[in-house]
């Protein structure tokens, strides 16, 4: 039935908000840089830094300077032409009070501002002054300085002429993130910064990137004069390449720039990393597709050609001839059409073309040029063909057994009674004793455990087809309900919380190393969205009077519970002799203590108070906060380079903590 209206219920023109100057970012950030979190204070630094980078595109600037101050700012500071101070026609304010006060405001509408610019809606320099405290901006024109101040995106301190400086031309932004719109943090993480800082020279030639951090008093600097070919390298540091050449490219078609750099290596992964006017386009888009088509063309002809690839055989695939593949695709054009202000992806379809035609004609001639290194690349394809097909079999086979499709799940599975996945978890747990354990003692309506017997397979140096021959794998596939290779599909996970329960020894350690990186490298959809996490059992049981029981779960948890027994004995006025072992001077007997080896030594209640009870267990989540780091670790650790795994193991072995786990 409808509702009857009453006065109060009038709806007119009063009840029209209109939003004037700023105001509508301040209302609504999330529209204009994703979010309010970690992400969107570091997306400030990207708005701002992406116009200096800008600057060194066009050729103006030659490098790019950030300071991470002590009292919570942060300064980018460039040598290029510096904003235009000069009065705007069309506002009559400043040029520069225009540009960071009226959103679509900038030199990135046509116009001569710049041929190629990563900004799209001009809206940048204008949304970090509307979410920031405090912002002060300095321009350096003919050796003049110029500044500027606003507080929340109004001007405070107008335009004025400093005076005469020895400082280079250029423009120098600092501002303060308002901690009433990111509520969640205002601090700057000196890691982001880096990384970014270091992309950015990568993919800009000749360009020198610094930070400096004054809280801590870190800092680094970049300079690649390879640009991507040196980008490549980095990549691929760990790996056994094909050849040590690197393909690379870069050719002008039309108005727009191609470079493309390539070299393969001997894994089964491809790593491609496309960016268009040096913002990266994690989904892809369309230099992406004429990249990767181009590549299987131009590979496939050469394989007739050279009669690697008989009459008879199907073409490789695509998949068949980006295994092992890096590459990086940078294209700069002038008019880029991304998808929405976060610019995940490319839009411009003229751009599929300009890769084609570039990668068709030059990769050709590389090819041809290079007999021996084509010879290994189509090879390389070839036998990933052969396993392609291996896999499918393999797949096919318990498909046909009902061991993928999710309808029969694994036999030593102990499934939770919710179907609903936000309420599930799934503990994978090292050993059948401890498995036992887990089932007797679990909440059966919430949590399942799958006992795993063994190390799992090495999947680093495993393709498809010998995972799936792998019993171990096959379970867990089955258990998680998301398929495997090019059947998977994360809709399909049966619980949100995948917790990893190991012995805390290191064979327990080396079996979570080899689940994360089957998660890593086969679903890494599952760990970006936050469903992988590691349990943290305890290393020691402690038996006090009665059936007091405590539990520390490293050293340093021991020695305070220890420091605090004996702190209670000698208040209550009991003689302690500092010469005994701090389990005596607690009061204990060397049988009260007990180091747990291993889950197995736990009974159902020990583990579910410890490890398995939501209102007292230690979890870790596991985090991708630098996929190309990410990457680099998973390498060192599980492929074959043995100096490699040993170095990176011992520079770190002092540093080792679980309490926050972020590859």
């Amino acid at each position: 039935m409808p509702k009857q209206k009453t006065a109060s219920d009038s709806y007119d023109g009063s009840q029209i908000q209109v939003l004037e100057g700023l105001e509508p970012v301040r209302k609504r950030p999330g529209m204009y840089i994703g979010s309010t979190g970690y992400d969107g204070v570091h997306h400030l630094i990207k708005e701002i830094a992406d116009n200096s980078i800008d600057e060194a595109i066009a050729g103006y600037a030659s490098r790019v300077d950030v300071v991470i101050r002590e009292d919570g700012g942060i300064t980018i500071t460039d040598d290029g032409r510096g904003i235009p101070v000069d009065k705007h026609a069309k506002t009559g304010l400043s040029t520069l009070e225009t540009v960071l006060t009226v959103l679509h405001a900038g030199g990135k509408f046509g116009g001569g501002g710049y041929k190629v610019s990563s900004g799209l809606h001009g809206v940048g320099s204008s949304v970090v002054n509307a979410l920031s405290t405090r912002l002060i901006a300095e321009v350096v024109q003919k050796g003049e300085l110029h500044r500027i101040e606003f507080a929340q995106g109004a001007s405070i301190a107008p335009l004025k002429k400093i005076g005469k400086t020895n400082r280079p031309d250029g423009t120098q932004i600092t501002f303060y993130p308002d901690p009433t719109i990111f509520k969640e943090t205002v601090e700057f993480d000196y890691k982001w910064v880096t990384n970014y800082l270091r992309h950015q020279a990568y993919l800009t030639k000749g360009v020198f990137t610094s930070v400096v951090d004054e809280r801590t008093g870190a800092r680094e600097s970049f300079y690649f004069d390879g640009g991507i070919k040196s980008y490549v390298k980095n990549l691929n540091i760990g790996k056994d390449v094909l050849s040590d050449d690197i393909f690379y490219v870069e050719r002008q078609v039309e108005e727009s720039m191609v470079e493309v750099a390539v070299q393969y290596n001997e894994t089964f992964l491809e790593t491609i990393k496309p960016f268009a006017n040096n913002v990266l386009t994690p989904d892809g888009g369309t230099h992406l597709i004429g990249f990767r088509a181009a590549l299987t063309r131009v590979i496939n002809d050469y394989a007739r050609k050279s009669g690697l690839l008989k009459e008879k055989e199907d073409n490789l695939t695509g998949d068949d001839i980006r295994e092992g593949l890096t590459a990086i695709i940078l294209v700069k054009l002038p008019d880029p059409q991304f998808e929405g202000q976060t610019k995940n992806k490319l839009g411009n379809p003229e751009v599929r073309r300009y890769v084609e035609q570039v990668m068709n004609e030059y990769f050709a001639y590389y090819l041809e040029e290079n007999p021996a290194v084509a010879k290994k690349i189509v090879n390389k394809a070839l036998l990933a063909a052969r396993a392609r097909k291996a896999a499918r079999a393999a797949r096919d086979n318990v498909i046909r057994k009902g061991a993928l499709d999710g309808m029969n799940l694994p036999g030593k599975l102990a499934d939770c009674s919710s179907k609903n996945p936000a309420d599930s978890e799934l503990y994978i747990v090292e050993g059948d004793s401890a498995g036992g354990s887990a089932k007797s003692g679990r909440d059966s309506k919430t949590q399942a455990i799958l006992p795993l017997r063994g190390k799992v397979l090495n999947v680093e140096r495993a393709r498809l087809d010998r995972m799936l021959s792998n019993n171990e794998i096959v379970s867990l596939i089955k258990g998680m309900g998301v398929g495997i290779g090019d059947q998977f599909d994360i809709s399909g996970l049966r619980y949100h919380r995948i917790i990893i329960m190991t012995d805390a020894d290191v064979d327990g350690s080396h079996i979570a190393t080899l689940l994360m990186t089957f998660f890593f490298r086969y679903m890494r959809e599952v760990v970006e969205a936050g469903h992988i996490y590691l349990a943290k059992p305890p290393l020691f049981l402690i038996k006090q009077g009665g059936n007091k029981r405590s539990y520390a779960y490293t050293e340093a948890e021991l020695d305070e519970l220890l420091k605090k027994l004996i702190a209670d004995r000698k208040e209550k006025g009991a003689k302690i002799d500092e010469r005994d072992s701090l389990v005596k001077q607690a009061g204990l007997n060397e049988s009260s203590l007990q180091r747990y080896k291993g889950l197995g030594e736990m009974d159902a209640d020990q583990l579910w108070d410890t490890t398995m009870n939501p209102e007292n267990r230690v979890l870790v989540q596991v985090k991708i906060e630098d996929a190309e780091r990410a990457d680099a670790i998973f390498t060192k650790l599980m492929g074959e380079e043995v100096a490699l795994r040993k170095n990176f193991i011992q520079s770190r072995a002092k540093d080792a903590d679980l309490e926050e786990l972020d590859v």
